[in-house]
């Protein structure tokens, strides 16, 4: 017990230091022969004649009230003080009228309960400030600038705007700008979500927070500090953080008119029948322990419901707003697709060369090459048994164009139609390229010696159960499914028409994915949004339920996220709608079986045919009865054990193009 008493801010000590006081009152009370579960203390007999342990229960009874019920009267005094009547000065007033009258298990059972329920949300709160500290360490410290000629090393934040910046193989760019020599490419997956390394060159725009693939580049400052897009991510995070916290929940919207309306009715009682004893106990009776838990004993049930399925739901707030989701804004990358680029297609162009020539070819030139797209051709090589059996003598890697490689004593480009001055021009391959780019897949061209012999095609592979997941969705009521993604409209295009949505918005940036969320809130949405990366983080923390990829999920989208999916299975966003609904209406259930509990202990109060004692009985069976409908919850139903569609590994889900067959 010192221990615990070392630390009385922590609302976890409180909890158990009241805990283990009611404990230890019950025990005394019952040495003593007395039920404390059966309330009057004041008319029950010891039967072992041991009125000192009676009254050592009732003091412990007191001090556990004080100190689980101390919080509780503060924020009571907070929000009356900023004119909200809250259930919490319902409870006060009940405790210090138990108090009074000496009903003091009543007193510290009430405080306690409801104290735990309040604990038990809060202990499942996501920690979301941590997630800021990911989004800062994303934004590099330090800038190369050209300054008298030379190159200086400074802090991000003292680059001059229209300042040269220099970014190197592997660096992180430092500063929003423009490019205004060299070729590169930049991982923009920080900012864009994208997977694949985007290609820069002059007039191209560059962000902070990404990271060179590869190239040289000379950067233009535009945005420094505060001014980044990265900078600007941060910011809105905690702005739609701080919004959030506003938001009202079920119980206090139904304490609104509720604790007003118990309190009147005991000062009427109390005023028209002069009788201080019964209007104490009608606010007792007012709030007894089935109103007290009804709705943190669902919140409970609901949340372990969903951690048992990989759903982590961060907060009764949460479950209660999942419950009205009426659209749905889904990220592409990682979320809707495998988040990784994989090959699609292989079309071979020669005549005298099989599928897996080609891909042997292409992945013996990649094989020592820090080309972007190497990982990808060496994975469907190895997926296919290709043997990797020559490696190259010379690579050569081409900047923004791709890698030239000496095989064997012959020449092989692996690269885009640019690579490929010098080569004999093929109509064929031109053709190929704009189909796979109009199917929104990044082609790559592999030319052996002065001729191409074929084109492969990379994408990021949508995930086997995204259709279904969008069916579902809309089976449970869902009205609006969008998709949102950084990549080009053909590539969002393609992805759209797979997993069946037609209302797709692309080449958004974090702040753009952010306004289409607010729209469709302006268009009367509750909305939640769905994505699995540090440039979703925004959207996610604006949008009424932020919902994140937990298994694949960057930890910035977990952290800000209110609820985070941690199975690798698309099917448990409509599973984890369908469980904030069935605990709504729990919960609705559970308070209109304590409001008529409530009804029915009141008239038999004012009638005079209910005594403490058997209101107390009354008050106990109905928290058994709201926490047994609660703990439905927890059931597993059928459709909760339908197996999701085959997640497919990674590197292994490719498909050979029509043109091969």
């Amino acid at each position: 017990m010192t221990s615990l008493l070392l630390r009385p801010r922590d609302p976890r000590v409180r909890l158990a230091a009241s805990g283990l006081l009611v404990a230890a009152a019950s025990v005394l009370s019952l040495v003593a022969g007395v039920n404390p579960f059966a309330g009057g203390h004041a008319e029950a007999v010891p039967l072992s004649g041991t009125p000192g342990l009676l009254v050592a229960s009732d003091g412990l009874m007191v001090v556990a009230a004080v100190v689980a019920g101390g919080p509780i009267l503060a924020s009571a005094v907070r929000a009356l003080a900023v004119k909200v009547v809250s259930i919490d000065l319902l409870v006060s007033t009940a405790t210090v009228g138990a108090i009074v009258i000496g009903e003091y298990w009543e007193a510290a059972a009430v405080t306690f309960l409801f104290a735990l329920g309040h604990w038990l949300e809060a202990a499942t709160v996501s920690r979301t400030r941590s997630a800021l500290a990911e989004l800062v360490a994303v934004a590099p410290q330090t800038a190369v600038v050209v300054r008298e000629g030379t190159q200086v090393e400074v802090a991000a934040t003292a680059v001059a705007h229209d300042e040269i910046v220099l970014v190197k193989n592997g660096a992180k760019v430092p500063v929003d700008g423009v490019v205004v020599a060299g070729v590169g490419a930049l991982d923009e997956a920080s900012i864009t979500g994208e997977s694949i390394p985007v290609e820069k060159a002059a007039g191209d725009r560059v962000y902070a927070g990404t990271v060179s693939a590869g190239g040289f580049l000379q950067v233009r400052a535009t945005g420094i500090g505060a001014d980044t897009t990265l900078a600007r991510i941060i910011h809105r995070v905690e702005e739609a953080q701080d919004a959030k916290a506003r938001t009202q929940t079920l119980t206090e919207s139904f304490a609104a008119w509720y604790t007003p309306a118990v309190i009147l009715l005991a000062v009427v009682a109390g005023l028209v029948t002069g009788d201080v004893v019964l209007a104490l106990t009608l606010l007792v009776i007012g709030c007894p322990g089935a109103l007290v838990v009804s709705i943190p004993v669902a919140v409970v049930a609901g949340i372990g419901r969903g951690a048992r399925d990989g759903i982590l739901i961060k907060g009764g707030e949460h479950l209660e707003r999942s419950a009205r989701i009426s659209a749905v804004a889904l990220d592409k990358t990682g979320t809707l697709t495998e988040g990784a680029p994989h090959v699609t297609d292989v079309v071979v162009l020669a005549a005298d060369l099989t599928r897996r020539d080609v891909l042997a070819w292409a992945a013996r030139a990649e094989a020592g090459s820090g080309h972007p797209l190497a990982r990808p051709i060496l994975d469907a090589a190895a997926a296919e048994g290709v043997p990797v059996d020559a490696l190259a003598e010379h690579t050569e890697p081409v900047v923004g164009r791709g890698v030239v490689a000496t095989v064997d004593g012959r020449r092989v480009a692996v690269g885009n139609l640019r690579l490929l001055d010098g080569v004999e021009r093929d109509d064929r391959a031109a053709a190929e390229v704009e189909r796979l780019s109009s199917a929104g897949r990044t082609p790559v061209v592999v030319a052996l010696d002065s001729r191409v012999v074929g084109v492969v095609g990379v994408a990021d592979t949508v995930r086997a159960d995204a259709r279904a997941m969008v069916r579902r969705l809309r089976a449970a009521g869902v009205t609006r499914v969008v998709m949102l993604t950084g990549d080009t409209r053909g590539v969002a295009r393609a992805v759209a028409a797979q997993v069946g949505i037609d209302d797709v918005r692309a080449e958004l940036l974090p702040e753009d994915k952010l306004e289409v969320v607010a729209r469709l809130q302006a268009d009367g949405h509750t909305v939640a949004m769905v994505g699995d990366g540090v440039n979703d983080a925004p959207a996610l923390a604006t949008a009424d339920i932020g919902v994140a990829m937990g298994a694949a999920g960057t930890a910035v989208a977990v952290e800000t996220a209110d609820i985070a999916l941690m199975k690798d299975d698309l099917l448990s966003l409509p599973r984890a709608v369908d469980l904030a609904r069935r605990t709504v209406a729990v919960m609705r259930q559970n308070i209109a079986i304590a409001l008529v509990t409530v009804v029915l202990l009141v008239v038999g109060v004012v009638a005079g045919g209910v005594t403490m004692a058997v209101g107390m009985l009354v008050h106990e069976a109905s928290v058994l009865v709201v926490i047994a409908n609660a703990v439905r919850l927890l059931r597993r139903r059928a459709d909760d054990d339908r197996p999701a569609a085959p997640h497919v590994a990674a590197g292994r889900r490719w498909e050979v193009s029509e043109a091969v067959q």
